[in-house]
């Protein structure tokens, strides 16, 4: 199972947010977030902020760092490894399941991630066993152009999916996670999308929305 961070609300919770981070980073990276989404003061959301997996990345000189997957190239078109890709979904499928196991219904867990994590939230959550609250892709890009149809058949089809992007992205191309949420809109997704005049990062407005929005699904 991966090490994560929790945060519990004050009542007892009756929901949750997985949140999965970017390359090189670790759930401590966006541990202190729920205050600046807003949510109400009597939410009963539990946060989980997971360590991605200690692994080589090979455009970075075979480095060891947390990973969700391994970058092989940074063309958009491969740079997600499948096959590292697919370890972690499953780690994150024995997050979920040990939630439910805890009495956290399916339908009340939403999987978010920021950059590469996104990348993992929405390739996890399109391939997976069950029916979420929502799905959450910030700053990120499709794993492959198969993805929109293959989550169009499966279980989170009309699964609500959040996606955002700043303008100003030298990391990953603003216009690539434009495209993803056009993908996902045009296979019949119901995407909430918004763009931001930031870097690869996230912003106040942008959280507050997203708190919006996951208020408006979890309760």
């Amino acid at each position: 199972m991966l090490e994560y961070i929790i945060k519990e609300p004050a009542a007892q919770a009756t929901s949750t947010v997985i949140w999965l981070h970017g390359l090189g980073d670790s759930g401590a990276g966006f541990s202190d977030i729920v205050p600046v989404l807003g949510l109400p003061a009597n939410h009963n959301i539990r946060f989980i902020f997971p360590h991605a997996p200690q692994q080589p990345v090979t455009i970075n000189n075979g480095f060891v760092m947390r990973s969700w997957y391994d970058i092989k190239t940074m063309d958009l078109d491969g740079r997600a490894d499948i096959a590292t890709l697919q370890q972690s979904e499953r780690l994150i499928n024995e997050l979920i399941e040990q939630q439910i196991s805890q009495g956290i219904a399916a339908d009340s867990i939403i999987l978010a991630g920021f950059s590469q994590g996104g990348v993992l939230s929405l390739y996890s959550a399109l391939r997976g066993p069950h029916k979420l609250a929502g799905i959450v892709g910030l700053s990120c890009y499709l794993a492959s152009n198969e993805l929109p149809a293959h989550g169009a058949d499966a279980i989170n089809a009309k699964t609500p999916i959040f996606s955002s992007h700043g303008q100003q992205d030298m990391t990953v191309p603003f216009a690539a996670g434009r495209e993803a949420a056009t993908a996902l809109s045009h296979a019949g997704f119901d995407v909430t999308w918004s763009q931001y005049p930031m870097e690869h990062w996230v912003c106040e407005e942008q959280l507050l929305k997203l708190g919006q929005w996951i208020a408006q699904r979890l309760k």
